[in-house]
């Protein structure tokens, strides 16, 4: 009887049955043991699987993997090597120098392949690298970008030190056999960088188009070298100015998929077939994403490669809405994309577009200015605009401002009520300068207060908004600051007249020189000053006045303050005196009249000056038309109000305008006969005239 035939067989799984004559014995399969480490058996024949990788030494060679299977085991060999067909768990080194079709394939045109046990290397000609990756194939170095002779880096301060360290890393690297103390690797050399440039873009550094250009030119072209020295494959770093995303991909061949790279303040969205391009493979791929915090302020300017579209035949203003970011990829040729990329930009501040309003992607050109060819909007909202451009470069989001609607309104009130003022003011001039009655200190001081409101007024009215050409404009502005600015200096002058007619009583008067060097030579050196510091803050692209940035504005808002809180003291003082005087037990009524009289005036004019700046601080800022008209009322109000409180409430100075007027109105025979009439009370009416005259001249 042959029991190996029985079903199911006697043995169990993974057994082989053996019969013998009135028996059977039984025998593990290769691959597996008996649990009781018998060879043959016939009872407790169960077989489990061997594990050769851990049981077996050196089962495979050390070139190899062993991986056990159910029953058997398999080797497989590590990169480099190939399975030795003639002995099983062997392999054998591959060759990839010279199983690779051609050298130059494998490490470029000048590069130099040597094998080694389950690997090889490239050794790269000098002025080539791979950027410190054996088995990269040598790509061409050029480290005369970061030559630095002359151009940007002689006038900015910081850009030599970065071309320098850049132009040492780069020599190191074009030629490994020479000895060298700068080689770093990509991670420090990236830090260094981004440390160097925080000088460079601390606000008021910058001032020229060709600094900015030769900083974002430095700039991208350390990323390219730094980028394939970097040990991960996205590397983030920040600091107080800079912030950097990037990312690298390396292999043998080039790398898909897509790449996104984010930070706080713009996202890019690309893919690695872009970002590689279409032409040799370098062994590695790059995308970078460089945001500058403060770059913004600096190129808020260079608008004129712009053409905005118009709205009701007006071109719109522009500013900086969004921070300053720098694309970098390693494709060769990014000036003409086969796939667009998408830039996300975070804007400054959140406001929806509007008819006043609208959000425009532009690039920085080589001619160092803003342009938009070939940058586009996709959609943009109060917070972020998303743009897709064919070409790489650095990028921002500007803002488009149109004319806020009611100019025509507020154009006819400041032209009309200007006028009023002007002409209130030449009577003003004139009454001050011709009348006898009331000449002296004070008159004066009324008189170039006039003058110098009157020169501002009529800059005003005929420059601030002839923003064309640039010079004219800058002119315009200066002669606005320095004639507002005397506007406020004489109107201290009178408070301190004001004060020493109080307080010293006698020689109350100041001297002319005194005078003419307060009123015009203080705002002459504030405005030069202003001027040699910020010489390109003296007219914007709306208004021909002080620009809003980098505090130039306080050289008028400063000045201005410091002036009102004087006023102010020498006020309180003055009507505490005259109080005291009041209540004195002989006082001169009739002069304390006169002095208080001067001191409400003096207090009218300054409080209405001074409201009119209050509004006039928000003046040149878009969405402001209520405060404009405001701003322009009280402008008008101020030849007005001068003309009325210092001329027609002056009895002494009506009195002369009825005199003049007489003259003018009477025949000649009436007024021969005046000339000739002996009349005592006629006599008695001069004789009162001049000595109120020479009352006012000792006031």
């Amino acid at each position: 009887m042959d029991e190996c035939n029985d079903t199911p067989g006697p043995c169990g799984k993974h057994t082989k049955c053996f019969n013998t004559y009135g028996s059977f014995y039984c025998q593990c399969l290769p691959g597996y043991k008996n649990i009781k480490l018998q060879v043959n058996f016939t009872l407790d024949g169960q077989c489990q699987d061997v594990n050769e990788c851990t049981d077996t030494i050196n089962v495979c060679d050390h070139a190899a993997y062993c991986t056990n299977l159910i029953g058997n085991y398999t080797c497989t060999c590590h990169s480099g090597y190939t399975k030795n067909s003639s002995a099983r768990g062997k392999c054998t080194d591959i060759d990839e120098c010279k199983e690779a079709n051609m050298e130059e394939d494998l490490c470029g045109v000048k590069g130099t392949c040597t094998n080694s046990n389950g690997s090889y290397w490239c050794n790269c000609s000098n002025g080539y690298t791979n950027y410190g990756n054996t088995k990269t194939s040598c790509s061409p170095l050029d480290c005369d970008h970061f030559n630095g002779d002359g151009g940007p880096a002689s006038s900015l301060g910081g850009l030599a030190d970065i071309l320098s360290m850049m132009r040492s890393s780069c020599l190191a690297l074009s030629n490994p056999s020479a000895d060298s103390e700068v080689k770093t690797d990509g991670e420090t050399l990236l830090e260094k960088l981004l440390t160097a440039a925080e000088a460079i873009l601390s606000p008021d550094h910058i001032d020229s188009s060709e600094e900015v250009s030769g900083l974002l030119a430095t700039m991208e072209e350390a990323i390219m070298l730094i980028g394939p020295q970097l040990k991960d494959n996205h590397t983030k770093k920040e600091t107080t100015e800079t912030e950097a995303a990037i990312a690298v991909q390396r292999g043998t061949t080039p790398p898909t998929g897509p790449i996104h790279l984010t930070n706080e303040n713009a996202t890019l969205d690309t893919d690695w077939t872009t970002a590689s391009g279409i032409e040799s493979y370098p062994g590695f791929a790059l995308a970078a994403l460089l945001s500058y915090k403060n770059l913004e302020i600096s190129v808020n300017r260079s608008f004129e490669s712009i053409k905005g579209p118009k709205k009701d035949g007006v071109n719109p203003s522009f500013q900086i809405s969004s921070r300053v970011v720098s694309v970098v990829v390693s494709n060769p040729s990014t000036q003409n994309l086969d796939r667009p990329v998408n830039i996300t930009l975070r804007h400054l501040q959140d406001t929806e577009e509007s008819a006043e309003v609208r959000y425009i992607c532009a690039y920085w050109n080589k001619k160092g200015t803003w342009s938009t060819d070939g940058f586009y909007q996709q959609h943009s909202n109060a917070t972020h605009t998303v743009c897709t451009s064919k070409h790489l470069s650095s990028f921002a989001v500007l803002m488009a401002l149109y004319p806020i609607e009611h100019t025509f309104g507020l154009q006819v009130v400041t032209k009309i009520g200007l006028t009023i003022s002007l002409l209130c003011l030449i009577l003003c001039i004139l009454t001050f300068k011709f009348c006898r009655c009331i000449q002296g200190t004070r008159t004066t001081i009324h008189l170039h207060l006039c003058i110098c409101l009157f020169i501002a007024d009529l800059f005003f009215l005929a420059g601030i908004s002839q923003t064309k050409p640039v010079g004219g404009c800058r002119f315009v502005a200066a002669m606005l600051h320095f004639f507002f600015m005397g506007v406020f200096a004489w109107m201290l002058l009178e408070g301190v007249q004001l004060y020493r007619m109080v307080v010293l009583v006698f020689n109350a008067s100041i001297r002319p020189l005194y005078l003419y060097l307060t009123g015009y030579g203080t705002p002459l050196v504030i405005v030069i000053i202003s001027a040699i510091i910020r010489p390109h803050g003296y007219g914007t692209a709306q208004h021909c006045w002080l620009s809003l940035e980098k505090g130039l504005i306080w050289s008028f808002y400063g000045p201005v303050c410091f002036i009102i809180f004087l006023n102010v003291f020498f006020f309180i003082v003055t009507v505490w005196k005259l109080a005291q005087k009041f209540t004195s037990l002989n006082p001169d009524l009739s002069q304390l009249h006169k002095i208080r009289a001067f001191t409400v005036t003096a207090i009218a004019q300054m409080c209405i000056l001074g409201l009119m700046w209050v509004f006039g601080a928000f003046l040149f800022q878009e969405g402001s038309t209520v405060l404009a008209y405001i701003f322009t009322i009280l402008n008008s109000l101020q030849g007005a109000l001068v003309f009325i409180m210092h001329c027609l409430l002056s009895k002494q100075v009506r009195e002369e305008y009825a005199h003049f007027l007489s003259c003018i109105c009477t025949p000649q025979k009436k007024r021969y006969s005046d000339f000739t009439s002996t009349n005592p009370s006629s006599s008695q009416s001069q004789g009162s005239r001049s000595g109120q005259h020479t009352g006012e001249s000792q006031i």
